[in-house]
């Protein structure tokens, strides 16, 4: 199956659902080229990216498991490159 390159982009206001999003996170951890968290103390959230070289399924489940949880979005945005 061709991959795609990707960058998840994932927002927590829920503190509590922090345990399952890594949980998610490893489960996908094969496809993850990178990793950046940003804790914003000021507003009580953190930013995440995540850069992600996988089939465009296996992203949307991926990004569709992380917007599932509480106080938790992710947007994704596609690069041209397959391969």
């Amino acid at each position: 199956m061709e991959s795609r390159v990707a960058i998840i982009g994932i927002i927590v206001e829920n503190m509590e659902s922090v345990a399952e999003l890594n949980s998610i996170l490893h489960e996908y951890s094969n496809y993850i080229i990178g990793r950046m968290g940003i804790p914003y103390r000021q507003k009580k959230l953190n930013i995440i990216s995540i850069a992600v070289d996988a089939p465009q399924d296996t992203i949307s489940a991926l990004a569709g498991k992380i917007g599932k949880l509480s106080g938790v979005s992710a947007k994704t945005a596609f690069s041209g490159v397959c391969g």
